[in-house]
């Protein structure tokens, strides 16, 4: 895990619609610290893929684009998405996604998703308690809990990742 690691903020996204290939190059690239390519070929080893935003759209989780674009609010579906799907299964996302959505519009809720997987990446990366993340209701304490489970699930590929590279340069 990187020491300083940033989501883009829903106003930092596109507001241009995107093409899928567009899509799935900046969800990629945001999530690249995270999700570095583990394999010599980067191309079979993306955390995200057409594929994968095909199977999103066909399945509903992601709504369709418009004339073959994808819009703001797609993209920032995709990328908790795709962090997401690092542990929970998909019926699990659509889910936790509908019922962020129940108490937030997608930009606030996106945010909010923002900041606080950031402060709990830190609370991971410094082994500190994540008590000190606040939940003011159950949404955020939901939230809180299912962004701890992706961290924890961060930091064991990336220490996994550190073992194994030095035990091949030994």
């Amino acid at each position: 895990m990187e020491t300083e690691y940033l989501l883009p903020r829903f106003r930092e996204l596109p507001q241009l619609g995107l093409y899928s290939d567009q899509v799935v190059t900046l969800v990629n690239e945001v999530l690249s610290p995270l999700l570095p390519a583990d394999s010599h070929s980067k191309k079979e080893a993306q955390p995200f893929t057409a594929s994968m935003l095909n199977n999103y759209v066909k399945l509903r989780i992601l709504t369709a684009p418009v004339k073959k674009q994808y819009s703001r609010e797609q993209v920032a579906t995709a990328i908790v998405l795709c962090i997401l799907k690092q542990v929970y299964s998909i019926s699990e996302i659509a889910a936790l996604i509908s019922f962020a959505l129940d108490s937030a519009e997608l930009p606030k809720a996106y945010n909010r998703f923002c900041a606080l997987f950031e402060q709990i990446l830190i609370c991971t990366r410094e082994k500190r308690d994540y008590a000190e993340v606040v939940a003011q209701d159950d949404t955020i304490y939901l939230l809180k809990t299912v962004l701890i489970s992706c961290s924890a699930k961060f930091y064991v590929k990336a220490r996994l990742r550190k073992n194994t590279s030095r035990a091949v340069r030994n």
